[in-house]
């Protein structure tokens, strides 16, 4: 096991995180709740939002394992619905944030790889950073994506949904993540995770 590999895996890991929930607290800071920022979680130090589990155990482990995939979960900033004008739109707004820092990171960071390639600067270390954290953060924004709640994608759904039907859907969340990985277990996703991932990272050229 390469231990440098491992670091910088980690460091990719705990950087997407830390922009995904920094962006739900933002986004929901701007359409009238404060309750991130008045809890100080509207920030980028990675020490905020690290959940001993989701942030430090899962992803040790998946890598341990070799396992193809690496993903966690950060400690969810808190926002209180009834701050926004419309709660259920409130939600999905600052749902949305997260996976669409997490494809504007990745973006970014394909720049700077590319323009670090055109340049002639050659540090293998920083490159394979660069490649991993852009893997990284566009499988964070689709996996989050999938419309199944307590995932982002299932809070959209929620939104869009009519209050009735929204209110029915939104009973799943105690269930979610074990569907999310029945699913995945059963290759039910791919379609829907593996290939829209393909899509976008041949799209900033990395793929």
């Amino acid at each position: 096991m390469d231990i440098g590999l491992i670091l910088l895996k980690v460091l990719a890991l705990f950087m997407a995180l830390t922009f995904h929930e920094f962006a739900h607290g933002w986004v929901a800071r701007r359409l009238g709740d404060h309750t991130a920022e008045a809890q100080g979680r509207l920030t980028l130090n990675p020490k905020d939002h690290i959940d001993p589990f989701g942030t430090v155990l899962l992803p040790a482990m998946l890598i341990l394992m070799k396992s193809p995939v690496v993903f966690g979960w950060a400690k969810p900033v808190p926002i209180d619905p009834r701050n926004f004008r419309d709660p259920r739109r409130g939600m999905m707004w600052s749902a949305l944030g997260g996976p669409m820092i997490n494809l504007f990171l990745a973006a970014v960071l394909t720049l700077v790889f590319k323009g670090m390639v055109v340049a002639g600067i050659y540090i293998h270390g920083l490159l394979l950073f660069l490649i991993i954290a852009i893997q990284l953060n566009v499988f964070l924004a689709v996996f989050n994506l999938i419309p199944i709640p307590p995932l982002d994608g299932g809070r959209v759904m929620v939104g869009l949904l009519p209050p009735k039907q929204a209110m029915a859907y939104s009973r799943i969340e105690p269930y979610g993540f074990m569907i999310v990985l029945a699913l995945m277990y059963f290759h039910v996703l791919d379609r829907f995770v593996y290939y829209p991932i393909q899509m976008i990272l041949q799209l900033l050229g990395i793929g």
